[in-house]
C-alpha cells in the first residue's frame, strides 16, 4: 500500500499503541524484580530505523520513557541497523547512554519484515541489584555503585552472550533475578516485534517510514501550535531541596520563542560528591515531561512531540553530571524537575496549574544488617518497596493522596513486601493534616511502620526528599507537611544515607504531603466538613486554619 487514508492512518496509530502496551504488559508479567512486576518501574516503545521514538506504552515512567527516547540513538552509533542481524538483542546499563543509573537496563531489538529492517523495539526496567554498594546515595563515584555494561550484545544472531551473563552473575547479590529480568526485556521486545509484523502484513505496509514520518510530523505540529499561542518571554523558577548533606538549589529559565521552548538550568548547584547527581538525559526526560503535562498533553508522546522542547544544563552542574560521578539516586533530584518547570509555566498560563507535591517517590532499600546471624530465619534479604506522598492541589481539584507524580510508579502491595522479606508492616495509613491547607487542599502523605518479624535489627538505605524542604504552596495556599523517617518513639534519621535499626526497633516513615492553592479561608465549608468526616484534617486544623477568619 503506497498511501494511507486518514482512517487507515488512525487505525495504524491505534494499533501501534496497542502493540507497545502489550510489549509493556509482557515485561510486567515476566519480570523477576518486584519493583517492575508490581510497581511498573519500566518503559517500552517502538522506534523507526533512525532511532526516533514513534510510540510509547502508557505503562511506564517518564524518566524511563523520555530518556530511552534519546538512548536508542546511542545504540545505533555503536551498531548501525545495516550491521544488525534479525536475531540480535542489544543492551546497556550505562547511565550516560541510557536512563541515568546502573540499575536501569535498556534492551534494543531490531524488527525485520520481508528480510528488511523496519523498526526497533526498546524497553527498560529497574533491576534490583547491580552489585557495588547497592541501590542508594552513599557512593562517591559510579565505580562504587555496581557493574557497568557498555552497549553490547545480549544475544548475537540468536546466541546468548554467555560471557556477559557470567560476569553479571559474579557481580550481583541475586543473579537469578538479574538474569531473569534481562530475559524478560528481550521477551517483551520479541512479542512487540511479532505484533508489529502482523500489523504490517494486515495493512499491506512495506515499511513504517512513511506512516512514522507522518505521525511524527503531526505530533510536532500540534505541540508547536500550542506553544505558539503562549506569550514569548523568559520565565524563571527556583526550588531548594534537601540534597544529601547540604541543600541543593535548582535554577530554571524557561524561554518561549515562537514555536519552541528552551529550558536552561544554568545557576543550579554544582555536582555533589554523593550519588544524587543527575545525568543530562534524565534531567531532559523529566523537564520535558513537565512541559508536556501542560502543553500538548493530548498529543502522543513521541520524538515529534518532544522535538520543540530543548533542555540544557552546564557540564559539572548537578543536573549534567559527567562520568564518573555517582548517580544511583538520580531520581531524588530528577523527579523534582517537573514541579520546577510547571512553576515557570504557571507565570504564562494564569496559574491554572498544580501546586508542588511530594514529587520524589520514597523507595527505601530494606535489608538484613548482619549476614552472620544464623539464629534468625531468612537472615539474608533485600527488598525495595515503593511509597508515595501527596500531589499538590490541582488547577480545579484537591491534590491526590499517596500518589506518585511525576513518576507514576505504583506503591508495592504490603502482601508482596511481607512475603519477600521477614518484615512485618504494622501500619500504612493516611497522615491527617499532611496536605497543605488551601482553597484547594494538597494530597495527603502516609504513615508506615515496619518491624522485623523475629525481633532482629535491619538496615535501611534512604533516598528521600522533602524531609527538610516541603512542597511550597501557591497563591496563599499552605506548604505540604514535611516527610519524616526514624525509629518510632526514638531518634529521627536524615533523609538520605544508610542506617541500621537495632533489634526490636520499629521503623517509622511519614511521606510528605502536597501543597495547597489559595487561602484556606476561601475553602468551601462543605469540603471542610467532608474532610473532617473522612479524617483528612483534624478538628484542630479545621478551627485554627480553615475557619479562623471565615464569616
Amino acid at each position: 500500500m503506497s498511501t494511507l487514508t486518514d482512517l487507515q492512518r488512525q487505525l495504524v496509530w491505534d494499533r501501534l499503541l496497542a502493540v507497545v502496551e502489550e510489549q509493556a504488559q509482557t515485561l510486567m508479567r515476566t519480570a523477576f524484580s518486584t519493583v517492575v512486576r508490581e510497581a511498573g518501574d519500566l518503559s517500552a516503545g517502538v522506534f523507526d530505523t533512525h532511532g526516533r521514538m514513534i510510540a510509547q506504552a502508557v505503562t511506564g515512567t517518564p524518566g524511563h520513557v523520555n530518556a530511552m527516547a534519546a538512548s536508542v540513538g546511542h545504540f545505533l552509533e555503536r551498531f548501525p541497523v545495516e550491521r544488525m542481524h534479525p536475531d540480535d538483542v542489544l543492551m546497556t546499563n550505562d547511565p550516560w547512554m541510557a536512563t541515568g543509573h546502573l540499575n536501569d537496563f535498556t534492551v534494543v531489538s531490531p524488527v525485520y519484515f520481508k528480510e528488511e529492517p523496519v523498526a526497533l523495539f526498546a524497553s527498560t526496567s529497574h533491576i534490583a541489584d547491580v552489585g557495588g554498594r547497592g541501590f542508594g546515595p552513599d557512593a562517591n563515584d559510579v565505580f562504587e555503585e555496581g557493574i557497568r555494561f557498555p552497549v553490547m550484545h545480549l544475544f548475537k544472531a540468536g546466541e546468548r552472550n554467555d560471557a556477559l551473563m557470567e560476569i553479571l552473575a559474579a557481580n550481583v547479590r541475586d543473579p537469578v533475578v538479574a538474569e531473569g529480568d534481562l530475559y524478560s526485556l528481550a521477551a517483551c521486545n520479541h512479542h512487540g516485534s511479532l505484533q508489529l509484523v502482523d500489523m504490517m502484513d494486515e495493512f499491506d505496509l512495506e515499511s513504517l517510514d512513511a506512516v512514522g514520518e507522518e505521525l511524527l510530523r503531526l505530533s510536532q505540529a500540534a505541540v508547536e501550535n500550542e506553544i505558539e499561542a503562549l506569550a514569548d518571554g523568559v520565565y524563571r523558577q527556583s526550588m531548594r531541596v534537601d540534597g544529601y548533606d547540604e541543600p541543593i538549589d535548582i535554577q530554571c529559565a524557561l524561554t518561549i520563542d515562537g514555536k519552541l521552548i528552551d529550558i536552561d538550568f544554568d545557576g543550579s548547584s554544582p555536582i555533589s560528591r554523593y550519588g544524587i547527581n543527575v545525568p543530562l538525559t534524565y534531567a531532559q526526560a523529566y523537564a520535558s515531561f513537565g512541559v508536556r503535562c501542560l502543553i500538548g498533553n493530548e498529543v502522543p508522546n513521541n520524538a515529534g512531540s518532544l522535538k520543540p522542547i530543548s533542555v540544557r544544563a552546564p557540564e559539572g552542574s548537578i543536573l549534567n553530571a559527567q562520568p564518573p560521578a555517582a548517580v544511583s539516586a538520580r531520581h531524588a533530584l530528577g523527579q523534582m524537575l517537573p514541579d520546577v518547570v510547571i512553576g515557570a509555566l504557571a507565570q504564562v498560563l494564569d496559574n491554572g496549574v498544580p501546586a508542588e507535591g511530594a514529587s520524589c517517590i520514597w523507595n527505601p532499600v530494606l535489608m538484613n544488617s548482619n549476614l552472620r546471624d544464623g539464629n534468625v530465619p531468612d537472615a539474608n534479604f533485600v527488598i525495595n518497596p515503593i511509597f508515595n506522598g501527596g500531589t499538590g492541589a490541582r488547577a480545579a481539584k484537591d491534590g491526590l493522596s499517596t500518589t506518585a507524580f511525576p513518576s507514576g510508579v505504583r506503591t508495592t502491595p504490603t502482601e508482596i513486601n511481607e512475603v519477600t522479606s521477614p518484615l512485618i508492616f504494622w501500619k500504612r495509613e493516611f497522615k491527617p493534616d499532611s496536605g497543605g491547607a488551601g482553597r484547594l487542599r494538597g494530597g495527603l502523605g502516609q504513615i508506615i511502620e515496619i518491624e522485623h518479624a523475629h525481633g532482629a535489627g535491619f538496615s535501611i538505605s534512604k533516598m528521600f526528599e522533602r524531609v527538610v524542604h516541603p512542597a511550597q504552596g501557591r497563591d496563599g495556599g499552605h506548604d505540604g507537611a514535611r516527610g519524616r523517617v526514624g525509629i518510632k518513639d526514638a531518634q529521627d534519621f536524615r533523609g538520605k544515607g544508610k542506617e541500621t535499626l537495632p533489634a526490636g526497633a520499629t521503623l517509622i516513615m511519614e511521606t510528605p504531603g502536597g501543597a495547597g492553592i489559595g487561602s484556606p479561608h476561601d475553602r468551601d465549608p462543605d469540603r471542610i466538613e467532608e474532610d473532617l468526616r473522612e479524617g483528612v484534617i483534624s478538628a484542630k486544623a479545621a478551627e485554627s486554619i480553615y475557619r479562623s477568619d471565615q464569616t
